[in-house]
This record gives C-alpha cells, structure tokens and sequence, in this order.
C-alpha cells in the first residue's frame, strides 16, 4: 500500500520534469512548393530540376522545420491571374507565378530581420527550370556546394540548412527555435524535481514509521 502511494506521488513529478524540456531537432531553410487546385503541395524534385508550365504558381517558405510533413507553407492565396495579370502572354516564353514568403522572426537567423512576404511573375525561356525563374526576379541567390537553395534575395545572409534545436512548453503551439546549444541545465535533473522527490522521500520514511509504530 506505501509503495503505491510513493508510486502515486512520484509519477507526476517525472512526467512534470519532461514536460516543458522536450527538444526537437530541426533545421533552418528554404522550402519549396507547387500550388495543385489551391492547395500548396511540397515539391517532390528541387527547383533546378523541376520545369513548370506557362501558368504554374510555386512557393518558397523560410523557415524552421522538423521534416517535409512538418514544413511551413508559403502564406496568402493569390493565383496566378492576379499574381501575373501585368504580364502578358508571349510567343516563345512562359510565365510562372512566384509566391516569396521570408517566415517570421522567430525562425530568422540571430540578427537578421526577415522581408516582407511578396508575389513576382516571372517570364523564362519554355525549358527553364524553377531555379532560372527564381533568379531572373529574385536575386541574388546562394547555394551551398550541394546545390542547396541557401538564400532568396540575399536572405539569409548567412548560414545554409543548419540544425537548430525546437524547444517546446505546455500549451505552445509551434515549437520556438533557438541555436543548438547544450547549457548546464540539460545536464541533469531541475532543481523542482530534486525538491519534489526529496518531499516524496520525507513523506514516504514517515509512512514506514507510523507502520512500524503501530507495530
């Protein structure tokens, strides 16, 4: 009966301890889309590789995210009538529509403050690719040695896909990002938790004394 009672109050404790500490890796970049009948749908091939069709919109979202089933999408809804209605048909090129969302600061790198989120048409050559159609309206462009889409625009400044760690608390939406960075405090138990299993420990050496007292 002791033990369950110990059990009982020590239970709460532990899952307390892990509730506001749970850590996620993810990872900072820029994510790539193609709009199907509305709906934004993760691209399966990378904008080098991928050759849309006069009248195609595609999205880059910057942002903080686990994996491709845990992406931000691009936000806002315009479609390619009113995001190319200034740019007309033309023998010989196509047009792609182009949605640009920066993210929010919470998912910009440390320093950085990322631009407002906008929309740009895009005429290319009939055979270009996503990529010659985000640099001839989006420069400058960076990538990284493996081809990585790193920056529209110029941003971000710096860094390419990097691992950041996504803390989550109780009753937070979206997870924060925050710098992989290892501090004391993930070395070892909170100093609450110390403190409850010590009171579990007081309570429970009691317990054993008043049985062995009416003993």
């Amino acid at each position: 009966m002791i033990r369950r009672a110990l059990l009982l109050l020590l239970v709460p404790l532990l899952l307390c301890a892990g509730a506001g500490q749970a850590q996620a890796a993810g990872y900072r970049y820029w994510s790539f889309w193609e709009r199907d009948a509305g709906t934004w749908v993760y691209a399966t091939q990378g904008p080098s590789l991928a050759r849309p069709s006069d009248g195609d919109v595609q999205g880059f979202r910057f942002a903080v995210s686990e994996d491709s089933a845990d992406a931000s999408q691009p936000r806002g809804r315009a479609d390619f009538a009113t995001i190319c209605a200034k740019t007309p048909a033309r023998d010989g090129s196509k047009r792609v529509a182009l949605v640009l969302d920066f993210g929010t600061r919470s998912d910009a790198p440390e320093g950085e403050t990322p631009p407002a989120a906008r929309t740009v048409c895009a005429r290319v050559s009939p055979d270009a690719t996503t990529a010659d159609a985000l640099a001839a309206v989006a420069g400058p462009l960076r990538y990284d040695t493996n081809a990585l889409l790193c920056a529209i625009s110029g941003y971000p400044e710096q860094g390419c896909g990097e691992q950041v760690s996504q803390q989550r608390t109780p009753g937070q939406g979206k997870p924060t990002a925050q710098k992989q960075k290892k501090t004391s405090s993930d070395d070892g138990p909170s100093l609450g938790l110390i403190a409850g299993i010590a009171v579990v420990a007081v309570l429970g050496g009691a317990a054993i004394w008043q049985v062995r007292r009416r003993g």
